[in-house]
């Protein structure tokens, strides 16, 4: 229920659709220590389409939501007879949880069956893989080092008071925002009666049939008795929940409607920000965990290769800057023409 909270499913939809505009590249490490990009027959294609049924994109898209709203991405990797990845899984992360072995702490991880990735139900016991097949990428280790929270965690309270406000103006409202009330009569009357009058008051004038007319005989006397939609407040405890929930997974307010977007108007400040302050570690998450499952750095063959996500799809400027900035680059000893000219996406020039 807590995602139904517009805040909540803003956060987790805008980071993880962020995260996913940028393209997955397999980069070597040159004889100057600079990461270009390559290609490898046992790597590039498994980046490329992580699985049969997902592209690089949606792959990411679900690798964070299972981490914003869980806490933990569990990625079951696919070996071919050579034992060289060429699929990734992301698992439900309800059904899957670490096992450390008592003897020599070892790490396993418990799977539920799920067909997509082909993991069947066990003959015997707990269906188990050791850590090496498994991709754990998991953040706010506050309890155990393999066991990740959300941020829903700590978002959780405002987000349920904020489902609660709204589902009580959704029926304010329905109810033509009449409020509820008390009927009285001026001297006692028997429990059948206070009942049949209840019962016929709220047949007759609630939901569709608010503000139809209802006459009162024997002296009864009708009082409202909850307060209105504005003594309430219900627009300004939605707005502080908003922020509340925008602070707790770090994204600036103006970016999920919960504050009105800074004077400011430089578009790249604003975007490095939201990545420094939101997107930088859950990035470098998905590139480390996937350099450790792949068994990528160092190679046999003397190469250091790695997994690098480009970032100018993500913090990229408005036309007229970066043709400024790109100038001035390429006029002085900083970049080549060319080098610039690509950086735009540009054919080289003679």
């Amino acid at each position: 229920m807590i995602l139904t909270f517009h805040a909540v499913y803003a956060c987790v939809t805008l980071i993880a659709s962020d995260v996913a505009k940028c393209r997955v590249r397999l980069v070597e490490q040159d004889a100057n220590g600079i990461w270009v990009a390559t290609e490898s027959a046992s790597f590039s294609p498994v980046l490329r389409k992580p699985n049969h049924y997902q592209t690089w994109q949606q792959f990411i898209e679900c690798w964070l939501n299972s981490k914003m709203t869980r806490g933990n991405t569990y990625v079951l990797k696919g070996r071919d007879n050579r034992g060289v990845v060429r699929a990734l899984y992301v698992l439900d992360p309800c059904r899957c949880h670490p096992l450390v072995s008592s003897f020599d702490g070892s790490v396993y991880y418990a799977l539920g069956v799920d067909d997509l990735s082909t993991v069947s139900e066990a003959r015997d016991g707990i269906n188990a893989v050791p850590a090496s097949e498994i991709i754990h990428d998991r953040f706010n280790c506050l309890f155990h080092p393999l066991v990740g929270l959300s941020p829903i965690f700590a978002a959780g309270v405002c987000a349920t008071k904020a489902n609660t406000i709204d589902s009580y103006a959704a029926k304010f409202f329905k109810n033509s925002s009449r409020p509820g009330g008390i009927l009285t009569a001026p001297g006692e009357i028997s429990d059948d009666t206070a009942k049949r009058l209840k019962e016929y008051f709220e047949t007759n004038f609630s939901g569709d049939n608010a503000g139809k007319v209802a006459v009162l005989g024997d002296a009864l006397k009708y009082e409202m008795l909850a307060a209105t939609a504005v003594d309430s407040q219900l627009i300004e405890q939605m707005e502080w929940s908003a922020k509340q929930v925008a602070a707790v997974f770090h994204v600036p307010g103006y970016l999920v409607g919960a504050e009105p977007v800074p004077a400011n108007n430089n578009i790249e400040a604003l975007r490095i920000d939201y990545y420094s302050r939101c997107l930088q570690t859950l990035i470098e998450g998905i590139e480390n965990t996937l350099d450790a499952g792949l068994g990528l750095g160092p190679m046999g063959d003397g190469k250091v290769l790695g997994v690098e996500l480009d970032l100018g799809g993500l913090l990229r400027m408005d036309t007229k800057s970066q043709v400024e900035v790109l100038t001035k680059a390429s006029g002085g000893a900083y970049m080549k023409v060319d080098e610039a000219r690509a950086a735009a996406n540009l054919e080289p020039v003679t």
